[in-house]
């Protein structure tokens, strides 16, 4: 049973004309279902998100949802909105939802997103090939821990991310075994352990994110990304297998169940025109994970910060 969270109003930033005209504009009172999952800097995203949308007047609930299961409820109406789905992850299970037409691509959330092995600079002075890929099949002994040894470890993100690790291990014939992180948090206590005692690791990394700008380090360099490379085996350096291949860079996109725009035409117009870029959502996420603020501190920071601009998303 998923948790419904309702969200809190973040009073006293904007002046009250701009709910007014929202709700005259309105007919429904149902609220809007926002999706929660596992990673600050989609918390961040999406709080923010719901609480424009409170300030302008709209029930808004927040849903705890599986990033790649969302899509079942958004499809069917039972989720209403979905504020990061990451090319580098989610570009097919979007592009399917949106296909079925019960879903729609609501468009950039301004954010670029970069999801790949990363390793800290100290690695490769014991694998100095890097970051070309083909170092890890000569070096894969260097990233081993005594639980995997001889092979090298992979720390993964959760698996409910997707990414295709295990495959992309199998086809390019890396010696690694892939060991999952069970959470965002877990996966970074990893990285900050290791960094700390210059232990061998190599890891699921991301950006916006405040993990590649405090420590030191490099992606690994696989081959280019193909949408044929997921798809066709034959394709790319592995002729038998798929995922012989980087993963995808490019946009974090805004989903929307697809009736969202008749019922809540006004939201809608804000979800559609709400814009954030990388170094702030970095910085937020810092805040949270690096300084221990609380997530919705952080977000009524922003808002209070931000009151014209959002304003502007509102009213338009």
């Amino acid at each position: 049973m998923k948790k419904i969270i309702k969200s809190t109003l973040i009073s006293g930033v904007i002046c009250a004309s701009l709910s007014g005209m929202a709700m005259a504009a309105e007919m429904s009172t149902d609220p809007i279902k926002l999706t929660l999952h596992d990673w600050s800097g989609q918390l961040i995203n999406t709080k923010i998100m719901g609480s424009i949308l409170t300030e302008a007047g709209y029930n808004v609930e927040y849903v705890q949802a599986d990033y790649i299961a969302q899509f079942a409820g958004l499809k069917t109406g039972d989720l209403t909105l979905a504020m990061e789905i990451w090319a580098t992850t989610g570009q097919e299970a979007l592009d399917e939802a949106v296909a079925t037409k019960k879903v729609v691509n609501v468009g950039e959330t301004g954010l670029q997103a970069i999801e790949e092995w990363w390793y800290p600079l100290y690695m490769k002075e014991k694998c100095p090939g890097l970051p070309d890929w083909e170092a890890l099949k000569a070096c894969s002994e260097v990233f081993s821990t005594a639980e995997t040894a001889p092979k090298g470890r992979y720390v993964g993100a959760p698996v409910t991310w997707g990414g295709f690790d295990e495959e992309r291990v199998e086809a390019l014939g890396l010696d690694f075994d892939v060991v999952h992180a069970g959470t965002d948090a877990a996966l970074f206590a990893e990285l900050e352990s290791a960094y700390q005692r210059k232990a061998p690791i190599v890891l699921w990394a991301y950006v916006p994110h405040w993990a590649p700008a405090k420590y030191d380090g490099e992606f690994v360099e696989f081959p280019k990304y193909t949408a044929e490379c997921y798809s066709d085996p034959s394709v790319g350096i592995n002729p038998n297998a798929a995922y012989d291949c980087g993963k995808p860079r490019g946009p974090i996109w805004k989903a929307a169940w697809s009736g969202m725009e008749d019922k809540w035409p006004g939201a809608y117009a804000t979800v559609k025109a709400y814009n954030i870029d990388n170094d702030e959502m970095s910085a937020m996420v810092g805040a949270v994970d690096l300084d221990g603020k609380e997530i919705d501190e952080v977000v009524a920071k922003w808002m209070s910060d931000n009151k014209t601009r959002w304003g502007n998303w509102v009213s338009k």
